[in-house]
């Protein structure tokens, strides 16, 4: 019987933690999409199955709730399963994260599309039926329970870096991993910006795809008449031509004295 709601164990690495020795919050992703790839595969729509008829799984929108940030060395467990489409497009699929102690670390809820992988074109959710012998197994109940809506970035934001899609930076789809776009964002802020905040939640938008030697702009900031814990917005832009990439909502926390 396929398993509805899927669990994975990890520890985490030393190689995978910041200056606090927590997981970064882009590692959070990372293991979203390990565990999201692992259960598709147990549902017999992972990548190995639909890449055989001319299909993929490529995540279209994230947002993740940061609760608390393991340590070194600590058991995380990641607990995920699919919802149902949303907005007609959109297949969800919402995470679970807490320590094996069962302190709570993050809610997600994500976003995913079908695409044929050589056209880069969208498929219609009913095109999963071809790929599978059954229906897919839905559990309607929302870890975050948000809806993935479209992300209003306001303009004028200030820009604050750029960044190439390099070798590090493409996956096995052939563009810049979208845990990297978490990164980026995150390397437009001084060091000290990070030692006295941390990132609180994040929605992550992806438009159009970064490929390799590709470079992006990103610009960020508060909302208008924010201060520095407010509502943030960002967005990333292929340059020369400017196509948008990706647009971002997200909010710092102040950094306990204690770390």
């Amino acid at each position: 019987m396929p398993e509805i709601v899927w669990t994975e164990t990890t520890r985490v690495k030393a190689y995978e933690c910041d200056f606090r020795g927590c997981w970064k919050p882009a590692v959070f992703l990372q293991a979203m999409q390990e565990a999201a790839a692992n259960h598709a595969a147990h549902l017999g729509v992972g990548y190995p199955q639909l890449i055989e008829r001319d299909m993929a799984w490529v995540l279209s929108r994230v947002k993740i709730q940061f609760l608390d940030y393991p340590r070194m060395g600590e058991e995380v467990v990641l607990r995920t399963w699919p919802r149902g489409v949303q907005q007609k497009l959109f297949f969800t699929r919402e995470f679970e994260i807490a320590s094996a102690e069962g302190r709570p670390l993050a809610l997600a809820t994500t976003g995913w599309v079908l695409i044929q992988p050589a056209q880069r074109r969208i498929l219609p959710p009913s095109a999963l039926a071809s790929a599978q012998a059954s229906a897919l197994p839905l559990r309607d109940v929302g870890a975050l329970d948000e809806l993935l809506e479209k992300i209003a970035v306001p303009a004028g934001l200030p820009e604050l870096g750029t960044f190439e899609a390099s070798y590090n930076a493409v996956d096995v789809m052939g563009h810049a991993n979208s845990a990297r776009y978490i990164e980026w964002l995150e390397d437009c802020f001084p060091f000290a910006e990070h030692r006295r905040r941390r990132l609180d939640w994040i929605q992550l938008n992806f438009s159009n795809e970064v490929k390799p030697g590709e470079r992006m702009l990103i610009s960020a900031g508060p909302e208008q008449g924010g201060d520095g814990e407010a509502r943030w917005f960002g967005q990333g832009s292929i340059l020369p031509g400017g196509t948008r990439a990706f647009e971002a909502a997200f909010g710092w926390r102040p950094e306990s004295p204690s770390g």
